[in-house]
């Protein structure tokens, strides 16, 4: 299945003539921006082509996680620069600018996902932050959701860092919407493929290379990481930390009950 991105009617990467400025009028026309700079009121500027400037006042930066004055956080205006935002040209402003709008991109983005966007779709996302319990990630129009640590793989981790990085695309699938307030949870374990899928590049009396996971507190054994979302046991070993690389003989596969059984090679 392949996933869904926003992009409205109208997308376009960039705007290529000053001549066709009027064409994005009143059109509903997305496109694209690096933000250059952003001044002392919290105004940002896009470098648009043949000289030409976009300028984003601060109230049209954003149509979420606005403060009591309907204006969003110094840190979210100064955050945008140095980054790509999509946008919508509302006016000319004279011969060498315009004034250019995300917030109404950013509406219609809440309307997509309102409207259009269901649980279990597929989805075009961008990472935009990575706390402890897991990762923000942007599926567009400045849309953001949250992937919890537990979703990010089969395989326990300690820190999302381990499967992504800030900056990252990637495919992720919607595991819940709060349709009321824009708000979508994401999941990414299951874009890694399934147990079944993954167990086919391994064989029995096969050596190879996993991760150290997790040590049972009983010590009956230790998980070890083979993919991200496969997963087998060894007998217990002492001096085996978390994270560890280790190599590891393949004993036996069982696909009935979806386990793999594994012996630490010295």
């Amino acid at each position: 299945m392949n996933a869904l991105k926003f992009k409205p009617e109208g997308w376009n990467n960039e705007i290529t003539k000053i001549d066709n400025i009027n064409n994005f009028m009143g059109e509903d026309k997305v496109l694209q921006g690096l933000v250059k700079s952003c001044d002392s009121n919290y105004n940002l500027y896009v470098n648009l082509d043949n000289g030409l400037t976009g300028i984003m006042p601060r109230e049209e930066i954003e149509a979420i996680n606005l403060q009591k004055d309907n204006l969003p956080k110094e840190k979210i205006c100064t955050g945008k620069v140095n980054k790509f935002i999509q946008f919508k040209i509302k006016k000319v402003k004279d011969e060498k600018s315009v004034i250019i709008s995300r917030k109404e991109v950013q509406q219609d983005a809440l309307q997509w996902v309102k409207n259009d966007l269901k649980v279990g779709d597929k989805v075009d996302g961008i990472v935009k932050s990575i706390k402890n319990y897991g990762a923000f990630i942007e599926i567009g129009g400045g849309i953001v959701g949250l992937a919890h640590i537990e979703d990010l793989s089969v395989a326990r981790i300690q820190t999302p860092y381990e499967r992504l990085k800030i900056g990252q695309k990637l495919n992720i699938m919607v595991k819940s919407i709060d349709k009321d307030k824009g708000k979508v949870i994401l999941s990414y374990k299951e874009l890694l493929g399934s147990w079944e899928e993954n167990v086919r590049e391994f064989t029995q009396g096969m050596k190879t290379q996993g991760i150290v996971r997790e040590t049972e507190k009983n010590k009956n054994g230790i998980f070890i990481e083979l993919k991200p979302n496969l997963v087998g046991m060894a007998e217990y070993q002492e001096g085996l930390e978390y994270g560890k690389k280790v190599k590891v003989y393949i004993r036996k596969i069982d696909k009935e009950k979806k386990k793999v059984k594994l012996d630490i090679i010295n």
